[in-house]
């Protein structure tokens, strides 16, 4: 597994990538690529999230354990991806998050997307939602304090990621539908989407509320046995 050493870059790469690099390859990737050029972006996205997980090692051995868990999370979230209205995607990358971190929380929800999108097809929204459920598992381990402590508050971001991921595919579907980003359009888009995004709202909540506490235990008592 890659080690960076150097704690100032460590630091710098996890503020850079999420909050820059990442948004603009989607951004850019949308606005000046032709559409069958997703697939490099999404792999683009792939390679920065997997190096923000990365940055987040403070030591090998910590950071090699913490990458098998990180991966057992990914591919719960593809599996959850199958369940048909409600999909536990949401609640596996935040509380992977609140208990492994913003970077590992970023990673999961990334290539989740990427990765489930091979069952369900991929495309130019594949960026999107690696963006999405990247940026609800970054901001989640921000949290991580204050959403591990309250169970409301953890519902609450529930159904905040719920608006949250909807807003960001809304971007993509203007994009899509007029070639352009406006605000008119945008707008539309959101009210259109509200019925999708009180389901995703909902779901999050459900799912929340019923594996917070024993997926959250058990997170818990890996990270004390193996020093994570």
């Amino acid at each position: 597994m890659m080690y960076i050493a150097n704690s100032a870059l460590r630091k710098t790469l996890t503020i850079l990538i999420p909050a820059l690099l990442i948004p603009c390859a989607v951004i850019v990737g949308a606005l000046a690529f032709d559409a069958k050029a997703h697939l490099f972006i999404s792999l683009a996205v792939a390679i920065l999230s997997l190096l923000l997980l990365i940055a987040g090692f403070e030591q090998r051995e910590i950071g090699t354990r913490r990458t098998v868990l990180v991966s057992v999370m990914v591919a719960l979230c593809v599996v959850g991806r199958l369940i048909p209205f409600f999909k536990p995607v949401t609640a596996i990358v935040v509380l992977c998050a609140v208990y492994l971190g913003p970077q590992a929380g970023f990673y999961t929800g990334s290539v989740a997307a990427l990765l489930s999108n091979f069952l369900f097809g991929q495309g130019p929204w594949t960026p999107f939602q690696m963006l999405g459920w990247g940026l609800i598992g970054l901001f989640a381990g921000l949290l991580s304090k204050p959403l591990g402590k309250s169970r409301v508050l953890l519902l609450l971001y529930g159904v905040l990621a719920g608006v949250a991921f909807s807003a960001v595919m809304d971007v993509w579907s203007v994009l899509w539908a007029s070639g352009q980003l406006t605000l008119a359009g945008y707008t539309a888009a959101l009210v259109a989407a509200l019925p999708h995004t009180a389901l995703y709202a909902v779901s999050n909540v459900a799912f929340l509320w019923i594996f917070a506490k024993p997926v959250g235990d058990k997170l818990q008592r890996i990270k004390i046995k193996y020093g994570i």
